[in-house]
């Protein structure tokens, strides 16, 4: 059985966290700042149905 590849640009997206809870970033959060609204910016957790997702693409979580 060949090994599983991680998905880079997937890994650069977010983070894990203590409890294992995936973390993403909302978009449009790099220019034009002076109209948007400060939760752009912010970390949210993701669905438990994108999580799977996610954990498919990132064997290693």
């Amino acid at each position: 059985m060949p090994k599983l590849k991680t998905h880079k640009a997937t890994v650069k997206r977010i983070k894990v966290t203590g409890t294992g809870k995936i973390q993403g970033q909302h978009a449009a959060s790099r220019h034009l700042l002076t109209n948007k609204s400060d939760r752009d910016g912010k970390r949210f957790t993701v669905s438990s149905r994108d999580a799977k997702k996610i954990k498919r693409l990132v064997p290693g979580i």
